[in-house]
């Protein structure tokens, strides 16, 4: 049988960047539940775009290396295509972060804590699912993105609720406009790391 780790060990830099890359989307996360936190009507950005910039320059460092390996086992695509998934996490995040700046004192009664706390549930269990492939804990991948998929479908149902409160009556327009919008970009930052899952359950699948 084909071990993803013996092909790793060619190169132990791939895992550590993709290990990298994992822990930029919790890290962005993270830094958005702080500014929730904070109620501020004005916030800085900058560790988002700092976070984002440092993924970035993973993920063109893994793309270097595949460019400089003559001899690999995995399909570079794989590589890529999950490299690219996980550097849309916290660039989504990021973006949500931008629009819910600008838009802060019409929304500042508004809770997100509910989807930004699953959120964090994803980018936890993204980071889990790519030390278990370090560590050729194959099942575990697979319990993984069980889980992924069981915290979407608890977004999903949260959003309906999320969204028939929002459509109640007792908002404004614009409100309601905005805040649907800042709510699809949460959504969506689920979205990429079931992205992630399935890319890492998809090759572990190939080459067992």
């Amino acid at each position: 049988m084909f071990s993803i780790q013996k092909w790793f060990a060619k190169d132990d830099e791939f895992l550590e960047l993709l290990e990298a890359s994992a822990q930029a989307g919790n890290t962005s996360v993270r830094a958005l539940k702080e500014i929730l936190h904070s109620h501020k009507t004005a916030h800085s950005l900058e560790a988002f775009a700092v976070t984002r910039r440092q993924d970035k320059l993973i993920t063109e460092r893994i793309t270097h290396l595949l460019a400089r390996s003559s001899i690999i086992s995995l399909d570079r695509e794989d590589i890529e295509e999950l490299a690219n998934a996980l550097y849309k996490i916290p660039k989504t995040v990021e973006k949500f972060a931008e629009r819910y700046s600008i838009s802060a004192a019409p929304v500042a009664a508004v809770d997100f804590s509910a989807q930004v706390a699953l959120a964090e549930q994803s980018t936890d269990t993204v980071i889990l699912m790519i030390k278990a492939v370090a560590e050729s804990h194959f099942d575990q991948v697979n319990s993984f993105n069980e889980k992924l998929r069981s915290i979407e479908s608890e977004a999903d149902n949260l959003m309906l609720q999320l969204l028939a409160e929002l459509y109640s009556g007792k908002y404004p327009p614009l409100t309601v406009v905005t805040v649907k919008d800042l709510r699809e970009l949460l959504e969506r930052v689920l979205e990429r790391c079931r992205d992630v899952g399935n890319v890492v359950a998809n090759v572990v699948l190939k080459h067992s």
